[in-house]
């Protein structure tokens, strides 16, 4: 009689017990960036350009590259233009923007200052 005693409570136990939680795992979905992020204007053309910030203040053509400078009162915006292989068209591979007196400034707060309102 005991040791069936013994043998319920373990049982009873053993039913209120519980189980170990998996964790959850979340899939982390990238975030497109915001219209005014340096990223957006990766990959952009010169015509794509001069349609969000207007014709550019000043423009160097080296070899096969493009850069174009647009500026405000507020910032200046350098877009670096290279082709990804011969004959291709160019496209925007790196952005530097700085304050006039050539500070470093906040690169999405510069390309806000110099969007073209649409």
């Amino acid at each position: 009689m005991r040791r069936s005693l013994v043998i319920a409570a373990t049982l009873l136990l053993a039913a209120c017990a519980t189980r170990p939680v998996q964790p959850v795992q979340q899939q982390v979905v990238p975030q497109p960036p915001a219209p005014n992020e340096p990223r957006v204007l990766l990959g952009l053309s010169a015509q794509d350009l001069v349609g969000r910030f207007g014709n550019p203040a000043f423009q160097v053509r080296e070899g096969n590259s493009l850069k174009l400078q647009f500026r405000s009162r507020r910032c200046v915006l350098d877009a670096y233009l290279y082709a990804s292989q011969a004959g291709a068209p160019l496209r925007v591979t790196h952005v530097d923007t700085r304050l006039p007196s050539g500070a470093d400034t906040d690169q999405s707060a510069c390309i806000s200052a110099l969007a073209i309102s649409s």
